[in-house]
């Protein structure tokens, strides 16, 4: 996904947002109270729409249920000038009913369109950022986890290591390792208390 760099920005500036509204300075999860309270102010806070989005759209956490993310994805790619209309998504997301009176309040303001689409795809972007997150932590994971076996393997042919077989897990007995993983395996079992066997 390419974010603009409007996004882009705004992005890091909401995941911020977010991350301080999460906990008190005592590290307890203070969260639902703090946008139940972000919520609550949102008629002060309307004067910082156009200039300051992020910290009014912690208000909206919650509130949008995507329809079509391809939406989303494209969206993300556009600068503030080039954003459609809130009307043109009505296909694309919903609001919680919770949350329609609050966007009544914001359309009807002259920036509330595009701070409302704004908001919109900042919520489906932190969502969306977390889950690609865990699933970039998993795949290196994995990057790491071959990493690991490859360095194994090549400790084992140095006899440094038991049981990974090359790169592939297995031993392909072209270069005499047989040889050598028997005397290894005898020499363990020696160690081990077993009578080596001639």
């Amino acid at each position: 996904m390419r974010f603009s760099r409007y996004f882009q920005e705004l992005m890091l500036a909401y995941k911020a947002e977010l991350d301080d509204l999460r906990s008190d300075s005592e590290g307890k999860d203070v969260m639902r109270h703090r946008l139940k309270e972000k919520r609550e102010q949102l008629a002060f806070l309307l004067p910082m729409m156009a200039s300051n989005p992020e910290m009014l759209a912690p208000a909206f956490h919650n509130a949008f249920l995507f329809m079509n993310p391809l939406s989303f994805e494209s969206l993300s790619s556009k600068e503030a000038n080039k954003l459609p209309s809130w009307k043109s998504l009505a296909g694309a997301v919903k609001l919680e009913p919770w949350a329609e009176k609050m966007a009544q309040l914001v359309l009807a303001e002259p920036e509330g369109d595009a701070f409302m689409v704004t908001a919109a795809c900042l919520e489906y972007l932190s969502r969306s950022h977390h889950t690609k997150a865990q699933a970039t932590t998993a795949t290196e994971d994995d990057d790491e986890d071959n990493g690991e076996q490859s360095e194994d393997a090549e400790l084992h042919e140095n006899g440094d290591l038991d049981g990974n077989y090359g790169r592939h897990g297995r031993d392909d007995g072209d270069d005499g390792d047989d040889v050598d993983l028997e005397e290894a395996g005898a020499d363990w079992l020696a160690e081990q208390g077993f009578d080596r066997k001639d």
